[in-house]
């Protein structure tokens, strides 16, 4: 009988989709998941009701890390201020800037890899992909590779930033979790966080897009649209 323990990764998982499928796909390696989870007062923090209610369906451990203290240090978005109009259309750098969270991934990467030391985890996972280049900075490749080198000399113990689908399309991404059979009605997108999916903002855009690509039907409900 093999008694070594399956290496643990922490997943910062919002509860959207590529996150959903980051943590699929790193128990599908035998990973000793820790998903990870942050309340930094985004409009749709539904969101990470789907997380809690994955990870109790896995039975897999899940932390909500309560960050909005930070709020006013980070208010100058879409995302985080609800005063301000979501845009609409397609991912783009001209209508859609409003939506970056200032320095959001590395503040939670600074935290889940002070969390994968805690734990003796060497590894943490989150779900930068290709699609968000254009318009997200702290989802390129030169600032990933930039946070794996400082995790790599911030603490006595080197944690590898790990990031499946950095180069990968939504669809891709999608594909690979349709592949392993998963349910995307898991699992939250829209900027919203309305009752239903409002079908008009980027996230959702770039979702419906992914779906069309893979010629497979979107589980979620939308506002104005059939279930």
């Amino acid at each position: 009988m093999n008694d070594t323990p399956s290496p643990a990764t922490v997943v910062i998982y919002s509860g959207g989709m590529d996150s959903y499928t980051v943590l699929h796909r790193a128990l599908r390696e035998g990973r000793e998941v820790h998903a990870l989870s942050f309340d930094y007062g985004q409009r749709h923090a539904r969101e990470l009701d789907q997380a809690a209610k994955v990870c109790r369906q896995l039975g897999i451990p899940h932390q909500v890390v309560d960050i909005r203290a930070i709020h006013g240090l980070i208010d100058n978005s879409a995302l985080t201020d609800a005063n301000r109009d979501m845009p609409e259309g397609d991912y783009a750098e001209d209508n859609l800037a409003a939506t970056l969270v200032p320095n959001r991934n590395m503040i939670l990467l600074s935290l889940a890899i002070a969390k994968a030391v805690n734990i003796g985890a060497g590894r943490v996972d989150y779900g930068a992909h290709g699609g968000d280049h254009v318009l997200y900075p702290d989802c390129r490749p030169a600032f990933v590779d930039a946070m794996n080198a400082v995790a790599g000399i911030a603490n006595f113990e080197a944690v590898d930033i790990h990031t499946p689908y950095l180069r990968a399309s939504k669809a891709e991404i999608l594909a690979d979790g349709l592949a392993m059979g998963l349910d995307y009605a898991d699992t939250w997108t829209c900027y919203r966080g309305e009752a239903l999916a409002c079908g008009r903002c980027g996230s959702c855009l770039e979702r419906l897009a992914a779906f069309a690509a893979n010629q497979a039907t979107d589980p979620l409900a939308y506002a104005g649209r059939d279930a």
